[in-house]
């Protein structure tokens, strides 16, 4: 992410940002609400300045429009986000249109931010300068490839050994050869890739890369999975691996929050869950984090708890609702906070 122009009294104002990034327009989700003004560049029909004569004759020009926004969505494998709403500001004021936003567009957003927004823009260019990691999983016949996003693992690539002509030597040969290649095009030329999986299959694909893709292997960190697929990925990331890669990555961060929640919810510790405890815990002063599911936050009441939180000096979190983390802090009703000391269940 990248931030253009920030012009804001006190919480209120405008900043415009530029996506750079499928993770960027994953923010961007987030961070725009019902009610906000938006401003991008689009397209919109308008009279051909050469046929006056002729008002039905209408054709596609790029304008610059505020859309006041009733709607946000977020589409994962088309890279796009799509903003919808009613024209505040340009032409056809009071029509519905929607903005198209895509990786490379600017735009700026009109609103009263929250803390936690304002966290997560600094975040997201943070992030943006960060590596890109890779988790390559493998076992006998099968291989999952995936890209660590900020709201989880989007996987690349799901191959399995052919059953074609040739020995079963020459079959796991060849199986193998195509995994590396299919890691080698997810990695790039800077990709940090971490490779696990049960078994002996990942020392015998990484003895492979080490002799045909020299440069991908001293990226390569080891590490051990019992499973391949999304569950391959949730224990990667439970083991602490990306941690050790990128030590200040989101989803890293969201993994070891979790860990900690649940372990002081076992043994009665420092923990609060529940909209009614956590409030308790905030008028306290007692939260140190406070840890809320995305599809909670654009509640009013769960807005307010974060303002609160966020001005009695509590870090907020949000946790993406896409993978593991976020799906166990929807157990406890997506809302949940650490506490810097414990509270009496009898207040």
């Amino acid at each position: 992410m990248r931030v253009l122009k920030k012009n804001l009294r006190g919480d209120e104002g405008e900043i415009t940002l530029r996506p750079e990034s499928l993770d960027d327009l994953w923010h961007l989700k987030h961070l725009i609400e019902r009610g906000n003004l938006v401003f991008a560049l689009t397209q919109r029909k308008v009279q051909a300045i050469s046929d006056k004569a002729r008002p039905e004759k209408m054709e596609r020009r790029p304008v610059r429009l505020g859309v006041s926004v009733e709607e946000v969505e977020f589409h994962m494998y088309s890279n796009w986000l799509r903003v919808h709403g009613i024209i505040k500001s340009g032409i056809d004021i009071g029509s519905y249109h929607t903005l198209n936003i895509e990786v490379g567009t600017d735009l700026s957003i009109i609103k009263r931010w929250r803390p936690d927004q304002l966290q997560r823009i600094d975040e997201a260019v943070a992030e943006s300068k960060r590596p890109k990691v890779v988790l390559a999983l493998i076992e006998e016949g099968e291989a999952t490839i995936g890209i660590l996003r900020q709201f989880g693992v989007q996987t690349a690539a799901e191959l399995r050994a052919g059953s074609g002509k040739g020995g079963g030597d020459d079959r796991r040969g060849e199986f193998m050869r195509e995994v590396a290649e299919a890691i080698n095009l997810s990695a790039g030329q800077d990709a940090q890739v971490i490779l696990a999986g049960p078994g002996f299959a990942k020392e015998d694909l990484k003895k492979l890369i080490d002799s045909s893709f020299p440069d991908l292997s001293r990226r390569i960190t080891m590490d051990d999975a019992s499973s391949i697929g999304r569950s391959g990925f949730q224990e990667v990331l439970r083991r602490g691996a990306v941690g050790r890669v990128l030590e200040d990555s989101r989803i890293a961060q969201e993994s070891l929050l979790i860990e900690d929640l649940f372990r002081e919810i076992a043994t009665d510790g420092r923990a609060a869950y529940g909209e009614q405890e956590v409030r308790q815990a905030i008028d306290y002063g007692a939260v140190e984090h406070l840890l809320v599911l995305d599809e909670l936050a654009r509640k009013r009441s769960i807005d307010t708890l974060m303002r609160d939180a966020a001005a009695a000096r509590a870090r907020v979190v949000i946790f993406s609702s896409e993978f593991e983390p976020g799906e166990r802090l929807r157990s406890l009703g997506g809302i949940a906070a650490l506490l810097r000391f414990r509270l009496a269940k009898d207040m």
